[in-house]
């Protein structure tokens, strides 16, 4: 593997990472009635996604120019990673709207 595709790939897992960290505290803090860090909470997790996605875009470029990549247990993880924490981030945004409705 070499050093931009790993690159890539760790930063799936940093930037998956610190979405659905966000997200936690997102969920968290509107747990406590605090909404406005909740939503500041979720644009922070919303920004690593998409950082993250940058990461996976290039990968997908590489691949889809023919430059196929090996796929290691890494790079599964990598995905793994990033899916969760984008389906974290979603239900998260919609918990967070049923604590506004009922708080």
């Amino acid at each position: 593997m070499n050093e931009q595709n790993l690159g890539a790939i760790m930063g799936l897992i940093i930037h998956g990472g610190d979405a659905k960290s966000s997200a936690m505290e997102a969920l968290q803090a509107a747990k406590e009635g605090d909404f406005a860090t909740a939503d500041e909470k979720i644009k922070q997790a919303e920004t690593a996604l998409n950082e993250a996605h940058h990461s996976q875009t290039g990968l997908l470029m590489q691949e889809a120019q023919g430059n196929h990549m090996e796929v290691t247990l890494l790079t599964v993880h990598s995905q793994d990673h990033l899916m969760t924490s984008i389906a974290f981030t979603d239900l998260a945004k919609e918990i967070i709207d049923v604590y506004k409705k009922i708080g």
